[in-house]
């Protein structure tokens, strides 16, 4: 009984679904393939004019603010972090050196022996540094790094 009620319910609203398409009782005969019938369209009638939209309060009450004292301002920005000067020397080691290396390359600079091997060992010196100060300890597992 009751998926009686439901396919009727369903059934009725199916039926009652939208608008009927209005279909045209005599339908063109189509034309035989191989031959050419020339269709004239008439042309589509201008759109009705549009009516202009009627301004609520909420447009009232944002066009007439003023948005000089309304605006958000955020807070001044942290200071930019500072860094050692150890840990600054072995940054330059690390970026420096390959670059001084990389630019005497293009221009066929001849470096003499001694400052090549420096720049060589203030780039491998830079990396261990910055390596053996990293942290030991595992970090805290619930800090995903976000902050408020």
């Amino acid at each position: 009984m009751q998926r009686d009620n439901e396919d009727d319910a369903w059934r009725a609203i199916v039926e009652n679904f939208g608008e009927r398409a209005d279909l045209d009782p005599d339908p063109q005969p189509e034309t035989p393939p191989g031959t050419q019938q020339e269709s004239r369209r008439e042309p589509d009638p201008e759109p009705p004019p549009v009516a202009p939209r009627a301004a609520s309060s909420w447009d009232e009450e944002y066009v007439d603010s003023d948005w000089s004292t309304d605006r958000f301002v955020p807070p001044p920005p942290p200071p930019v972090p500072s860094t050692s000067k150890d840990r600054m020397a072995a940054w330059i080691g690390i970026f420096g050196s390959p670059a001084v290396l990389l630019v005497c390359l293009v221009l066929a600079i001849d470096l003499p022996q001694l400052v090549a091997y420096a720049l060589v060992a203030a780039f491998v010196g830079g990396f261990l540094y910055l390596v053996f100060q990293m942290p030991r300890g595992p970090r805290d597992p619930d800090d995903d790094g976000a902050r408020i």
